[in-house]
């Protein structure tokens, strides 16, 4: 089996707009052939995810979530660029699935990281800063302490970041991917409201 490098995952990812793990299997799988990389992930649709980036989606769904007992709930609206995907079987699910997500423990508080408040992520670094000093961890390992808990809270709560509750070993931001590549469009989650009984909506 050929070697798989970084520098062939990379020209890879840039030749493709492919995701890196994407990449990744496909050189494995086609013993280290560029070429061969190539047609395998155009074959599974996931060649042009990132060429759809800049395109623009103004159809989709707007679904809600209640749970069972009536004490949590979610609405979220996902875009899509067509009506047609719109009502796909796969694009309705991924609405539902998404609602459900939201309403679960997960509780997500934003969309994107581009969406946390500068003065929350200051606040978080402080706090890890803080409590790294305190447990007498060296000058020289602070900040990466700060970087991995900062990344942490991220990875708590954003939305796209998270692990999908019915299949954590994928993000939402992979299961929207892999809608994308089926349907041929771009798939985005335009927003989301959380409701909790007895807090305040998020």
């Amino acid at each position: 089996m050929a070697d798989v490098t970084a520098a062939m995952v990379k020209e890879l990812r840039e030749a493709t707009g492919a995701g890196m793990m994407d990449c990744k299997r496909a050189l494995i799988e086609s013993d280290g052939d560029v070429a061969r990389a190539t047609e395998l992930l155009r074959e599974k649709g996931l060649a042009s995810v990132a060429k759809r980036a800049g395109r623009s989606a103004n159809q989709g769904l707007i679904d809600a979530y209640v749970h069972f007992n009536n004490t949590a709930g979610a609405l979220v609206e996902v875009n899509c660029e067509t009506d047609f995907v719109a009502n796909t079987d796969e694009f309705r699910q991924l609405v539902k699935d998404l609602a459900l997500h939201i309403a679960s423990p997960s509780a997500p508080r934003w969309v994107t990281r581009d969406e946390v408040p500068a003065s929350i992520l200051e606040s978080e670094q402080k706090i890890a800063e803080a409590q790294a000093r305190e447990s007498g961890k060296p000058d020289n390992v602070v900040p990466r302490i700060v970087e991995g808990k900062v990344e942490a809270f991220l990875k708590d709560n954003v939305l796209l970041d998270q692990p999908f509750v019915k299949d954590d070993s994928k993000t939402i931001q992979q299961y929207l991917d892999e809608v994308g590549a089926k349907t041929g469009e771009k798939v985005l989650v335009k927003r989301f409201a959380r409701f909790k009984l007895g807090e305040d909506a998020a």
